[in-house]
């Protein structure tokens, strides 16, 4: 990066920085800084009237008041924010102030981290502080922070722009308040989650991420290649077949808590990467699950928020056990007025043309329905519902209905409009499975390019024999989401799939030397804003030859100014 590419405060914390190491000062220290305390145990176990307590903490300097010969600053470790006093003469007891006077009041800036040793008080103000004895600089900060300035808890100047925090996290966590406390709700969550099934006795596994076979799901998958076998592989969509051949393989019960991935659309609640739960238990049912699932997330929501409801938007979700069961059919019947059982495929695509739904011939009838489902029911559900029955064209890898023809037993979990979870009494007729296979082909050859393929390796698997068995897979996202109150899975991923980030175009150093531009002199040039030569024909040649002189001049660039007649002579040649 050259010097033109920086700003004036990025240019000032360079020179900040020489003048330390020029001081035998080393702004990047590889020793251990042993941190006794931090912030929020600081102050929950300070007394006035305890015996004086020496402290050694570390952290990054947020704000600072320099008053003469005493100052402060604010102090921000991983646990919070604590202030620190510094006075010069005990800063530096002895006769070279030169920490105090140039380092902590010239050299130092927002953003760099520091070490303090020193004990703790209680300032006339009434603040629980750290009197500093020893200060130890521990890294230079080279870009400046935005600066977010809270009073009497509103915040101004504030870093809000979405795709600047999502695209610099490492920055929304450092000045947002609540942004990090969102995440570490998102580990209790994991943590909870992982307990409960922990308990349960059920053995946390992991699985392949490349696959030969997308399967498990009816979605696209992200394709890449292995060069060793000369083989297309696939990033996993679900982990689905793989953990029900550990149930074959003789597994109580097995989880796993990973990433999955759908080359298909971002938006506020999808994100092509994503983190699922997938659990699988022998000799269970729906119903089993049913209760397992409502009882283990009124744990995770009362873990998370000390009760078991939290705000979403407008409306105030309760994970209170027990949920509303209703069947998908007649959650369209009720929705929408069209009564799906009975109808064939023809006369349901019908109706949701009619509707002015966006259908095709490549959509089979469990398609169909899908759409209907979304179109009218699915965002209605604000409370957490499970939606139960699913006509078997919807799911290839389900049991059939034990008492109800052409369903399954399966169930979706619906919360605040969206789907949570989805679930089976799985399928273990390794004949009838073969054939569901089968049938997903007949659409893939419709031109439906989310049908599951034939899993051969599966289905050997199967007909080895595979006990009665419930398995459901949740999405880790929207569950954050759903327990946290965020609207959009931005806000719960760390860093979300964006698109490529904008940069300005620039023409290249040729097409300015070909005017007769000395190379040294197109950063310059670039620098105020001319990016192209096209632009150059818009200029005024006598401002542009200040502007690109007194560059040369603010940044000490050494380079030979070009007269007025020269820059016009440039021009003249566009």
């Amino acid at each position: 990066m050259s010097l033109l590419d920086l700003s004036e405060q990025e240019i000032l914390r360079r020179e900040s920085l020489k003048e330390m190491q020029a001081m035998g000062i080393d702004p990047y220290p590889a020793a251990e800084y042993v941190v006794t305390d931090y912030s929020t145990n600081i102050k929950s176990e300070f007394s006035d009237d305890a015996p004086r307590k020496e402290v050694s903490v570390a952290g990054r300097i947020m704000s600072r008041r320099i008053m003469g010969k005493a100052s402060f600053l604010e102090l921000q470790d991983s646990k919070g924010r604590i202030q620190v006093y510094i006075s010069r003469d005990d800063l530096c007891p002895d006769e070279n102030k030169d920490m105090y006077n140039v380092v902590f009041k010239k050299l130092l800036d927002i953003g760099d981290f520091v070490g303090i040793n020193g004990y703790v008080f209680r300032t006339q103000m009434g603040e629980i502080s750290v009197h500093a004895a020893k200060m130890t600089v521990l890294g230079k900060s080279l870009r400046p922070l935005p600066i977010v300035k809270y009073k009497d808890g509103v915040a101004y100047d504030k870093f809000e722009d979405p795709e600047l925090r999502y695209r610099q996290r490492y920055v929304d966590l450092l000045v947002n308040d609540g942004i990090k406390e969102k995440f570490l709700k998102r580990a209790t969550i994991i943590r909870t989650l992982r307990s409960i099934l922990d308990e349960a006795g059920y053995t946390e596994v992991e699985t392949p991420i490349l696959q030969s076979i997308a399967g498990g799901a009816t979605a696209r998958p992200f394709i890449t290649h292995f060069n060793a076998l000369d083989q297309d592989m696939y990033m996993r969509i679900a982990t689905e077949l793989y953990l029900k051949r550990l149930i074959v393989g003789g597994f109580e019960g097995v989880y796993e808590i990973g990433k999955n991935f759908r080359n298909e659309g971002m938006d506020r609640t999808h994100n092509p990467e994503f983190t699922c739960i997938e659990l699988y238990v022998q000799y269970k049912d729906y119903n089993w699950m049913m209760n397992f699932t409502e009882k283990m997330l009124e744990r995770i929501c009362i873990a998370v928020n000390g009760k078991p409801e939290v705000k979403v938007g407008d409306n105030v979700i309760s994970y209170k056990a027990p949920f509303p069961r209703v069947p998908i059919l007649d959650a369209i019947k009720e929705k929408s007025g069209f009564d799906c059982e009975g109808k064939s495929e023809e006369e349901i695509r019908e109706f949701c043309k009619s509707k002015g739904m966006d259908v095709d011939e490549t959509m089979g009838r469990g398609k169909l329905i899908d759409e209907l489902f979304g179109e009218f029911a699915e965002g209605s559900y604000i409370q957490p519902t499970f939606i139960i029955d699913y006509p078997v064209e919807m799911s290839p890898l389900t049991k059939m209905h034990r008492s109800k023809a052409g369903l399954t037993e399966r169930f979706e979990l619906m919360v605040n409009g969206k789907e949570l979870a989805n679930a089976y009494s799985e399928l273990n007729d390794p004949l009838d499975q073969e054939q569901r296979f089968v049938d997903q082909m007949k659409l893939a050859d419709k031109g439906d390019d989310e049908a599951m393929v034939i899993d051969q390796d599966f289905l050997r698997a199967l007909q080895y024999g595979m006990p009665p068995t419930s398995g459901i897979g949740m999405g880790i996202d929207r569950l954050v989401m759903v327990m946290t109150g965020e609207l959009a899975i931005q806000e719960v991923l760390l860093f979300p799939q964006m698109k490529p980030e904008k940069v300005q175009t620039k023409d290249p150093v040729s097409k300015y030397t070909a005017l007769g531009i000395a190379e040294e002199w197109v950063p310059v040039i670039q620098k105020a804003g001319v990016l192209t030569v096209e632009q150059m024909k818009e200029v005024n040649p006598n401002k542009f030859q200040q502007d690109i002189c007194g560059l040369n001049k603010k940044f000490n660039l050494g380079l030979s100014n070009p007269t007025k007649e020269e820059v016009a002579e440039w021009i003249s040649k566009i």
